[in-house]
């Protein structure tokens, strides 16, 4: 049932609890803030006395959602919300369906493949075939991201016309990963139209000093963007010589085979885009 059905159902009062209610959006708040809240922090934010935000937390860490910060009145996300949120990645069909052809990427090219989707805001990986070499990434399963500031972010905000991209980035900041990274709507707007005119992104150094990746779109059935992959490594992991060649028609038929798992049926003038790889969008 979505909210919007949900807000509707003439028995909505009756059917909701509040004090569950009130529990899930402490962790939704603490995990936002990615540091402990005090009890005064969250008494505020929910409009609750101390003592029952108290007793809130209380519960919690008994059931270790959360832990006690040591000699503070400080709560943070307990290790049970890790288990609950990585069953849940791993309940999703896409990480399965997308393995073979990520590990096959992997193998061609020596260097860790990601699987990444966005949610709300932020990218959040969830796959990572490390590669054999000894350049491990350091995005593993669960990492997040801004994703107006790294490029399967890009690809994975295409699908959003300008009105709809400036209601979901209302209020964020912009802040900057790297000299590259986007810093207002209209600068981000030019590298979503770029990635989606070419149908991939090459970066040097986008996403962190020193660092390659090459970034492709997962489409599902309808056609619509659902997920992203990429290599990822440190430059001295790739042979620069192969970044727009063989590196990137690896990545653009590992998205296209995944893709193909999900329905996706693409035009045959796409297709001869994606095999020529003519259209080149290297990020500066």
């Amino acid at each position: 049932m979505d909210d919007e059905t949900a807000s509707s159902n003439k028995n909505h009062a009756a059917y909701l609890v509040p004090g569950l209610q009130r529990g899930l959006r402490v962790l939704e708040m603490i995990a936002a803030a990615r540091r402990p809240m005090h009890v005064s922090e969250v008494a505020e934010r929910l409009a609750l006395t101390r003592s029952s935000a108290f007793r809130l937390l209380y519960t919690l860490r008994d059931m270790g959602f959360l832990e006690a910060v040591p000699h503070s009145k400080a709560f943070g996300l307990g290790a049970r919300v890790l288990n609950i949120g990585f069953a849940y990645l791993a309940s999703m069909d896409i990480i399965e369906l997308a393995r073979p052809a990520l590990e096959m990427l992997r193998d061609r090219t020596n260097i860790t493949a990601h699987l990444a989707i966005r949610d709300g805001e932020e990218l959040l990986y969830l796959s990572c075939i490390q590669t054999r070499s000894g350049f491990l990434s350091t995005f593993n399963v669960g990492a997040r991201l801004p994703a107006y500031a790294v490029p399967m972010g890009w690809l994975l905000l295409r699908d959003l016309s300008q009105p709809e991209a400036e209601a979901l980035l209302h209020g964020v900041g912009f802040d900057a990963l790297t000299r590259h990274t986007p810093r207002n709507m209209a600068a981000l707007m030019a590298r979503i139209a770029d990635s989606a005119a070419a149908g991939y992104v090459v970066s040097r150094g986008m996403v962190e000093p020193g660092g390659s990746s090459i970034s492709a779109p997962v489409f599902d059935g309808t056609g619509r963007v659902v997920a992203a992959i990429d290599i990822a490594g440190p430059d001295s992991g790739f042979d620069s010589n192969a970044l727009t060649t063989s590196y990137l028609a690896a990545v653009l038929e590992a998205a296209t085979l995944i893709s193909a798992r999900l329905g996706y049926r693409p035009s045959p003038k796409a297709v001869s885009a994606a095999v020529g790889v003519d259209a080149e969008y290297v990020s500066p």
